[in-house]
């Protein structure tokens, strides 16, 4: 008979697994390459959508659009919403903010100061999308969610140009020199708290009381960590600033899973409710819609194979309710991350819905492995660094030559290679 396991070593297992947890959590920002992954997918569909729509921005947004820029203020009093096209009614205004969110969609998808980028194109795309909010479908509100968790999450640590400032800053740390010169950081920090004080006296950012606050919150920390980290880095002030950005990140990037499964779970019950999915006919009726054909010729070819249709169907419902139940599975999660990625490709190509896609594989990448995001990144260096010296190779026009140039040239051959897409 074993002897019985004392009272105390359970408890005392629970102290040391908990400390680790609570390490793990606040010493560095998890899933870096997951996040660097939403942030350009999210910019990307937005960049993409603004410019596919700059024709026709006065009629979505603008003051020809049905609705009308009084009819958006009654809406907006009754719902304290924000959005900065209600600051003027003036045809220079509107053209301002579209083209600031243009730009600061660009900015954030290079990840150019990405903080400040992150709040710029929240309030873009809040202005916007709140502006007309008969607009938007559900991309829209994918976007739009996810403009609010990025402000939050720590997004740049690779695959921007922070995360290579950041590494030539170190080199130069290493070799015991000092960092370089920062004069857009604090240019950008001063000219936002210019444009945060008005908009929070005069009462336009919306009649909630968090989004005001959250902004402060953000302009003061990222003033004070700027503060720390170039006069006293060593602080333990400047540390606790990082344990809190950490847990701001981290906690951001549980809202954005749990997000994505809510979004799944919630769409495959519904669809179980309905007769034509129980049936294995709802894909059948899509792809008869003159709207969403783009392809009339593929979609008439897909909806006559009567098995393609049910399968098509019941795979769908599948797979979106049981993506939240498999996350615990790493193999089966991923079988069906590609499965749903695959139905969102095939959404883009077959109803012509490009931008509802690209917002869903967007909020689908923060569930990628990081081994796979690894090997794409080191793949997309390889052929970036190809493509460039091919292009270097082309362009080089021979000089005159003089007599021992052959013996210099052979000396200096065997210069390094550029940047990776990491920094």
């Amino acid at each position: 008979m074993s002897a019985p396991t004392p009272v105390g070593s359970g408890v005392g297992a629970v102290g040391p697994a908990l400390a680790r947890a609570v390490q793990r959590v606040t010493s560095a920002p998890l899933g870096a390459y997951q996040s660097a992954v939403v942030r350009i997918g999210v910019s990307a569909t937005c960049l993409l959508f603004l410019l596919r729509e700059l024709p026709h921005r006065h009629e979505l947004y603008g003051p020809d659009g049905p609705w009308s820029w009084g009819m958006a203020r009654r809406l907006i009093t009754n719902n304290d919403s924000f959005t900065a096209l209600m600051w003027s009614d003036s045809t220079v205004w509107f053209e301002t903010v579209y083209g600031l969110t243009l730009v600061s969609a660009a900015l954030l998808m290079a990840g150019w100061r990405t903080r400040a980028m992150s709040v710029l194109f929240m309030a873009g795309v809040l202005s916007l999308q709140n502006r007309s909010i008969f607009m938007g479908d559900g991309g829209d509100n994918v976007i739009h969610l996810l403009a609010l968790y990025l402000m939050l999450t720590r997004c740049a640590r690779v695959w921007s140009l922070d995360a290579r400032r950041a590494s030539r800053d170190a080199s130069l740390l290493a070799e015991g020199g000092p960092p370089a010169r920062d004069l857009a950081g604090p240019v950008l920090w001063v000219a936002l708290g210019c444009v945060l004080l008005p908009a929070t006296l005069l009462g336009g950012l919306g009649g909630t009381w968090w989004l005001p606050s959250l902004l402060w919150v953000l302009w003061l920390g990222n003033g004070a960590w700027w503060a720390l980290n170039r006069r006293a880095p060593d602080h333990e002030l400047r540390a606790l600033l990082d344990v809190l950005a950490n847990l701001a990140h981290n906690a951001a990037l549980l809202v954005i899973m749990a997000e994505v499964c809510l979004i799944y779970a919630t769409a495959g019950w519904y669809k179980i409710q309905g007769s034509r999915w129980q049936d294995g006919t709802a894909v059948y009726y899509p792809l008869k819609l003159d709207y969403f054909t783009p392809w009339a010729g593929l979609s008439g070819l897909i909806a006559s194979s009567a098995l393609l249709v049910m399968v098509l169907t019941y795979v769908t419902v599948i797979v979106q309710v049981a993506f939240p139940f498999t996350l615990f599975n790493r193999r089966v999660k991923n079988v069906l991350l590609v499965l749903m990625i695959g139905e969102h490709a095939g959404i883009a190509v077959l109803l012509g819905l490009p931008f509802f896609s690209m917002a869903m594989i967007a909020a689908d990448a923060v569930f990628l492995p990081t081994v796979f995001l690894v090997w794409l990144g080191h793949r997309v260096s390889l052929g970036r660094q190809r493509l460039f010296s091919r292009t270097v190779g082309r362009l080089r026009l021979p000089g005159q030559r003089r007599a021992g140039q052959d013996d210099e040239e052979s000396a200096r051959s065997g210069g390094g290679g550029g940047h990776t897409l990491v920094g």
